[in-house]
């Protein structure tokens, strides 16, 4: 009678652990970016309150509020990732916290600093500060 193996052989499954390494290796790096540049965004979408308020205080006064307090916001705007969205003089600095990846809590920022066209439109300049990089933060914010 002929016998015949049935099943994988040890080689073959010890390539198959190797190549599903090698992918899980590629994958985790990409997967850890997507994640902090979805936190990040987080912080866009909380302080677009407060950049609205800061355009319609210009457009009605002609100069930029020194504070929240002074666009009627009572507490500085946070979220799951967000520590804090807060103003100085116009500029909007989000400051990441809490629930954030480690590579950006508590020493992640973006400053958001509006400039007026001349025409009446206030433009967003964004710095991503700290350990936020160019690279986690969304393609709208650009310095351009």
């Amino acid at each position: 009678m002929n016998n015949k193996a049935k099943g994988f052989t040890l080689i073959e499954l010890m390539i198959t652990v190797a190549i599903v390494g090698i992918l899980a290796a590629v994958a985790l790096p990409a997967y850890q970016n997507y994640t902090i540049r979805a936190q990040v965004s987080e912080g866009f979408t909380l302080s677009g309150g407060v950049q609205t308020a800061v355009a319609e205080f210009y457009a009605q006064k002609g100069e930029f509020p020194a504070d929240l307090a002074a666009i009627g916001v009572t507490a500085a705007p946070t979220g799951k990732y967000t520590a804090s969205v807060g103003m100085t003089d116009g500029v909007i600095l989000v400051t990441y916290g809490k629930g954030a990846n480690s590579k950006i809590k508590d020493t992640g920022t973006v400053t958001l600093t509006p400039e007026d066209d001349k025409q009446g439109n206030i433009h967003w300049k964004c710095a991503p500060g700290g350990t936020v990089t160019a690279a986690y933060v969304p393609s709208s914010c650009t310095n351009d």
